[in-house]
């Protein structure tokens, strides 16, 4: 089945950065919308970015814009996310998606067929 598999989180200090990697497997990868999106303890999932299927188009929290950047490279299945400036308020698990109905359908995590696992961030202050 369809796998997503996110990696690159972990511990950083406020003002650090990080990259997160989310490798895309049983799927045609190429069609597909990508999104993050992320859930602090006690919060609903929230979105994060989103980049269509050839990366021309991206989107972004009001809360992330100019701090993080999503990317992707078709040709190895995967998305990225990097992420400077980082604040203790973007501690969260951070999880990717695919959309197939492609980014003008919307930032809800609804419209995403397929999730990762997630993996965590934390931001210390």
């Amino acid at each position: 089945q369809v796998q997503l598999v996110e990696s690159g989180g972990g511990l950083v200090q406020a003002g650090g950065s990080l990259r997160l990697t989310c490798v895309a497997s049983r799927l045609t990868f190429s069609v597909y919308a990508m999104g993050w999106f992320r859930q602090a303890p006690g919060k609903e999932r929230e979105f994060v970015a989103r980049i269509s299927w050839s990366g021309g188009t991206t989107d972004y929290d009001d809360s992330v814009k100019g701090r993080f950047t999503i990317s992707r490279n078709n040709a190895r299945n995967t998305i990225y996310l990097q992420m400077n400036s980082l604040k203790p308020e973007d501690t969260a698990v951070y999880y990717c998606a695919a959309n197939r109905l492609g980014i003008g359908t919307g930032r809800s995590p609804s419209v995403y067929e397929y999730w990762g696992q997630g993996t965590q961030v934390t931001v210390s202050s």
